[in-house]
Formats: C-alpha cells, sequence, structure tokens
C-alpha cells in the first residue's frame, strides 16, 4: 500500500516585517523590538523592522545607529522609517507584515502586498487591555476596502481567548538565577547605586512613571515611615518632582539623596534586560504604560501601574480591567486596598502607603500566583507565529 504523500519541509525561514511608530515614551518601540527579537531568536524568523524614531530606539538599545538608514543589529534589519514610499519602492514584502498598534502601512507597501504572488499574512497588533471584549475582537479579520487583501486583529490580553502578552522562553530561568546569586544582586547594587545591597529590613521601591501629582504625599509618607525606603527612579519624566522633593536642581543618573527613612538612588535609563533587573531587586514596582507594566508581571512582585492617561478618563475602564485579573483571588479587604492605591496613584485620591503595606504578605503570593495564571494564556509571539503558520500552510 502507497505511503500518503508528505509536506516538503519548509526549507527557508518565515519573512517577517513589523512597523513601529514611536507615538510617545517608549512602549510602541519597547513591545516591538521584543516581539522581534522573539520572532528571530525563538522562531527563525526573518525579521525587518520599521522604525519611524531612531532616537527613542537608541534610549532602548545603545546599538541602535540614530546615523544610519538600515542596519543590521543581532539577526534583525532595522529600517529608518523616514520616507513612507521607501519600504514598498525598494523591498521585497515580507511572508507576515506587523502592523504595530495602527500605524498605517505607506500606501506604497500596501499596493507591493497586492502585487505580491502570495498575499502576506497581515496583522494589525492592538494595545494591551484586559477588558472582556478583547477576546471576541482577537484575530477578527478585516478585508481591505480596495485591494485582495485581509488584515487580522492581534489583541494582546490578560485572560483566556487572547494573544496574551510577550514572554522569552528564558525569562523565568534568568529571573531564577539572578535571585538565586547573592553575588549577582550585590554586583547590580554596586553597578546602579555604588552601594551594597540594602539590609532586608528595608523595602526597596522602583519608581517609573508619568509625571504624577500624587507622588509628593508618597515621598512624604516614605520619609516618614518607620522602616527604610530604599527607592530606585530612572531617569524619566517623574525625576524633577524627586528633585523638587530632595531640593536639588535635579535627579539625573547617579544622583544619591536622603530624607528621614528615604533614601534614594537615581538611575540611568536602561535597556530592556537591565530593567528587568531593576524589577528583581525591588520589593515593590512602580511602572507605566505597556512593556514596564508586562515586565512587572513576570516578576513575580507586588506592582502597581500608571496607565496611559487619556481623554475623558478612558483609560480608567481598562485600569479597573487589569485588576479585575490581578487581583480577584485576594481576600476582599487586600484587593480594596490594592484598587485604592491604583486608582489614587491614577488620579483618584490620596495613595496610602501604610495601608497597601498592611497586606503585603498576601500581595506578595498573590504576585507569584498571577505570573503562573498570566503563562496560562501562552505568550504572544508564540501564539502570533502559531496563527501565522496556520495561514501559510
Amino acid at each position: 500500500m502507497p505511503s500518503a504523500p508528505t509536506q516538503p519541509a519548509q526549507t527557508t525561514a518565515i519573512a517577517c516585517d513589523i512597523f513601529c511608530a514611536v507615538i510617545d515614551n517608549f512602549g510602541d518601540i519597547g513591545v516591538c523590538w521584543r516581539l522581534a527579537r522573539q520572532l528571530a531568536g525563538e522562531h527563525g524568523w526573518q525579521v525587518r523592522m520599521f522604525v519611524d524614531d531612531l532616537h527613542a530606539f537608541h534610549k532602548l538599545n545603545p546599538l541602535v545607529d540614530v546615523k544610519h538608514a538600515r542596519q543590521t543589529i543581532g539577526d534583525i534589519v532595522v529600517e529608518h522609517w523616514h520616507e513612507p514610499a521607501h519600504a514598498g519602492d525598494t523591498l521585497e514584502v515580507a511572508d507576515v507584515v506587523i502592523e504595530a498598534f495602527a500605524c498605517e502601512l505607506p500606501h506604497a507597501y500596501i499596493a507591493a502586498m497586492a502585487r505580491r504572488e502570495r498575499a502576506p499574512v497581515w496583522f494589525n497588533l492592538e494595545y494591551l487591555s484586559g477588558e472582556d471584549w478583547v477576546a471576541d475582537f482577537h484575530l477578527r479579520p478585516s478585508p481591505h476596502p480596495r485591494h485582495a487583501l485581509m488584515k487580522t486583529f492581534f489583541f494582546p490580553g490578560l485572560g483566556k481567548g487572547t494573544g496574551g502578552v510577550l514572554k522569552e522562553r528564558n525569562l523565568d530561568a534568568r529571573r531564577a538565577a539572578f535571585e538565586a546569586s547573592p553575588d549577582a544582586r550585590a554586583a547590580w547594587w554596586q553597578t546602579k547605586t555604588s552601594s551594597a545591597p540594602p539590609t532586608q529590613h528595608a523595602t526597596v521601591v522602583s519608581l517609573f512613571a508619568y509625571e504624577n501629582p500624587a507622588v509628593d504625599s508618597l515621598l512624604e509618607q516614605w520619609r516618614d515611615a518607620r522602616g527604610e525606603i530604599v527607592l530606585l527612579v530612572p531617569e524619566g519624566r517623574i525625576s524633577g518632582a524627586v528633585a523638587r522633593f530632595f531640593g536639588l536642581p535635579s535627579f539625573a543618573a547617579g544622583a544619591h539623596a536622603t530624607r528621614g527613612s528615604l533614601r534614594a538612588h537615581a538611575l540611568a535609563f536602561t535597556e530592556q534586560p537591565g530593567y528587568d533587573e531593576l524589577l528583581w531587586v525591588s520589593d515593590i514596582n512602580f511602572v507605566r504604560g505597556e512593556d514596564s507594566f508586562v515586565r512587572a508581571q513576570w516578576a513575580a512582585r507586588p506592582f502597581v501601574w500608571h496607565i496611559y492617561p487619556q481623554a475623558d478618563d478612558a483609560h480608567l475602564p481598562k485600569l479597573d480591567a487589569a485588576l479585575a485579573h490581578y487581583a480577584h483571588a485576594l481576600p476582599a479587604a487586600a484587593r480594596a486596598a490594592l484598587s485604592r492605591f491604583w486608582h489614587a496613584w491614577n488620579g483618584n485620591g490620596t495613595p496610602d502607603w501604610a495601608d497597601l503595606q498592611r497586606h503585603r504578605p498576601l500581595l506578595d503570593a498573590r504576585a507569584a500566583a498571577w505570573a503562573h495564571e498570566l503563562a496560562s494564556v501562552g505568550d504572544l509571539a508564540g501564539n502570533l507565529a502559531e496563527f501565522a503558520k496556520t495561514q501559510l500552510k
């Protein structure tokens, strides 16, 4: 009996183009760069990134040369997306095209996609949300109005039926190795703060946030706290407020200041792997936007999210949706305290540090359990790669 025919093995890597417009801060480029590295490093794809702001990219990755319109970093080709027609006129269209955060592909590139013998798999990668409707819209197709092209909406999310969030395969192992090594942690403190690690009785807090009027009250509470608070502040939009609190003209990388129980260190803006280590040395992390919000969840530490503010408080339902996922298993009192603190940090009230700290053992345990729950959704790069391969068969 003749054997069934077999599918020929795929001999060439899947080619992928990622388009990223840096709207504000570093969330867009941070997510896109993580995705590019995973697709190339873990799935063997040939990846090109089109980025309109190389200066923002350089802050995240010092290997990026802002003067080069085309460069290769590791296995990834980076194009400066400075001319809308550039990509479609001069480059071959990839098998998979990712339009990050509705950045709108160049018209010339779309036309080239339509001319391709086999249409590419086209994703619109959306912003992360924990809202329930995300699962209903994830992987929905959308036909192009003029060309025979189909775009698929890919929604990151915190629950089943969504695209999940980015997580490298080796992340847990990296964190475990760092946490198990006193030498690695001591080296981190010496390199980043020029000091030894704090005592086990100190509470270490990382503070990465947008401008926030609530920080003044929080700094005062840390100053007056019973135990030592060690504050780690990456240079950024919150640095000016910290400088004013300490009566300093600035709070740039390398600066140190002490008031009462509060000891603060200013850190240089770090590339992505270094930011993970900052989260790992801290007992509680204040994060902002999307990329650091996701990394804080994988750090398995309690965290406070400063969501990107939108007009008419449109961001608050997203804040509550994330809380609903993250805090659902907490006892009522701890869940209420965490909710009050998150809302106060996002403009509704005054954050109460003592109230939050009363529930720290429960919050610590919940943070670790949540990292396991979130992992069950699958990581975004893997979920996207698997779906793309079903469309390329």
